[in-house]
């Protein structure tokens, strides 16, 4: 794939939580396509079944996968291991996210192996990280892009809220690879603003696609009125 397919380009993020009624393949690809439909170049989906849902419905719009892994023993969650990237690449993504700060993996795997097996299979690798150290570490490693994924979601950042546009300012400054802002985005202006500051591209989720946080934030606002 040719990254510059990406470059100035709006990502949404089509995932639900695990409980909600969307959280199905049919129709998270149902709602990757409506966001295709206006023009958006691709999509960061979470899950091999739901990848491959996506993919079967639009096998030519490029695909951010990943597969949340929780309750291992570990803080690392995004396709914490080589086995849920490789699922990942068996089931069409054409970029496979890990979570690339410097924590302790569940099974003790090295990101620069890992980063090597994905590209193994002839696919490339989105780096999810929380700090410049750790962008830094993660183009060191090989990583093909860099995320702002997890800036606000770590024990490091927990005290910070996305979006990190001082951490992207930053990466823009030491990292030579393309940076994709994500997380926090909530309006079109944010994200143009992101562009501005150097962004390659920019991932959009919860504010397009997360109709359970949407409506539950609505509703605590009538709760407590």
């Amino acid at each position: 794939m040719d990254i510059k397919l990406l470059q100035s380009s709006l990502i949404v993020s089509c995932q639900a939580p695990s409980d909600s009624p969307l959280h199905q393949p049919e129709i998270i690809a149902a709602i990757a396509q409506a966001c295709v439909n206006q023009g958006v170049k691709a999509l960061r989906i979470d899950s091999p079944s739901h990848v491959q849902a996506v993919k079967a419905k639009m096998p030519t719009i490029p695909v951010i996968g990943l597969w949340k892994q929780m309750n291992l023993g570990s803080s690392v969650y995004i396709t914490p291991r080589f086995p849920d990237a490789e699922a990942i690449a068996n089931a069409g993504a054409e970029i496979i996210a890990i979570d690339c700060t410097d924590r302790q993996r569940p099974n003790q795997e090295q990101i620069s192996d890992i980063i090597k097996q994905i590209h193994g299979l002839g696919k490339l690798v989105m780096a999810d990280i929380d700090t410049l150290e750790n962008a830094i570490l993660a183009e060191e490693k090989g990583a093909d892009l860099i995320g702002t994924t997890l800036y606000g979601y770590t024990e490091e950042t927990k005290h910070l809220s996305p979006p990190g546009y001082q951490l992207l300012t930053e990466m823009v400054k030491k990292i030579e690879r393309p940076i994709i802002c994500e997380g926090g985005i909530s309006t079109p202006e944010m994200a143009k603003q992101a562009l501005e500051l150097g962004a390659y591209a920019v991932v959009v989720g919860t504010a397009i696609t997360g109709v359970d946080l949407l409506a539950k934030a609505y509703q605590e606002v009538f709760s407590n009125s």
